[in-house]
């Protein structure tokens, strides 16, 4: 696939990606973003998101960014990004429903072939990956480079996760070679936390617990926890990573609570268990080591649940 061949004849363009962006959904929407204003001047291009994180203020682009669509307005093209169902582009439905073709660039194994052109590869390690096989490699510039290069490393844990192929090191490579600043974007846009985020990470380390043997651990963070530091669900993404490196553990589980016995879900495993088929059986999806999902019940009550799926996936290998 190439992306600008697909979107020949189309004048008016919207990109957007998933509900509360994270650093492969921002990087690829801003990568497209930069490379069409780039070689495809004659496009009118808007990126539509849900406000990411300040830490990717970096990012050309970031300042265009639309947090709303504009009433009546119609696409040749929209472009979904980072995103495997159509639910999950909520805020900019819309536009999606009014375009005259839409596509769908995806790295998820839930993804369920939503839009009209669907270019998904659940083996690739990010959306910025596949995002980045769909352009003329002489036609990316440092601006789309710390794009791509930001979305990989957030989505492979800086390299570490199994979804780490050649071929994204081989990318990532081609990047740094782009003049990049490639130590700066990973410390101050994965590493870096506040004092408070610290501090909520630590309430939340001290108050885990361990079941299943010593295998699986959970937290949780309650709306009370959140307003008491002042923190959204955006501020709270390094603490599932943190339980995930527990040692013998396989599996993770961290539950921050949305509104009154609602819970935003994240799961993370690291050998065994495909966390993201306990996700799909809750509405949720993702990919094999993590994914994550949105529940209505008590902590424990949820916990339980997927503790229940867990062993099934354990009892099944021992069959």
């Amino acid at each position: 696939m190439n992306v600008i061949e697909e979107l020949k004849g189309a004048h008016i363009v919207g990109i957007t990606g998933h509900i509360r962006p994270d650093g492969d959904c921002t990087g690829s929407t801003l990568a497209l973003y930069n490379y069409l204003k780039k070689n495809a001047p004659d496009m009118d291009v808007s990126v539509y998101l849900e406000q990411p994180g300040i830490e990717f203020s970096y990012l050309s682009g970031y300042s265009d960014i639309k947090n709303a669509l504009e009433n009546g307005r119609e696409f040749d093209a929209f472009v979904v990004l980072d995103c495997s169902s159509i639910d999950r582009i909520e805020p900019f439905a819309a536009g999606f429903d009014s375009a005259r073709k839409t596509i769908c660039i995806d790295h998820h194994i839930s993804n369920n072939s939503f839009a009209d052109v669907n270019y998904v590869e659940p083996q690739s390690s990010s959306a910025c990956e596949v995002l980045y096989t769909t352009f003329d490699e002489d036609k990316v510039d440092k601006n789309v480079a710390e794009c791509i290069y930001t979305g990989i490393i957030h989505d492979t844990g800086v390299f570490k996760y199994s979804c780490t192929s050649r071929r994204t090191m081989d990318i990532a490579g081609k990047m740094m070679e782009m003049g990049i600043d490639y130590s700066d974007i990973i410390d101050n846009s994965f590493y870096k936390k506040s004092y408070i985020q610290n501090q909520i990470l630590g309430r939340a380390l001290l108050e885990s617990v361990l079941f299943y043997d010593g295998r699986c651990i959970f937290s949780s963070v309650s709306i009370e926890e959140m307003n008491f530091y002042g923190v959204t669900g955006k501020e709270l993404g390094g603490i599932i990573e943190q339980l995930r490196l527990t040692d013998g553990v396989e599996v993770a589980i961290f539950l921050y609570e949305t509104d009154k016995d609602e819970y935003k879900v994240s799961l993370r495993s690291k050998k065994m268990i495909d966390v993201a088929r306990i996700a799909t059986a809750f509405g949720g999806g993702g990919h094999v080591r993590a994914a994550g999902f949105s529940a209505k019940g008590n902590v424990h009550s949820i916990v339980n649940k997927i503790g229940e799926m867990i062993e099934q996936q354990y009892n099944e290998d021992n069959a």
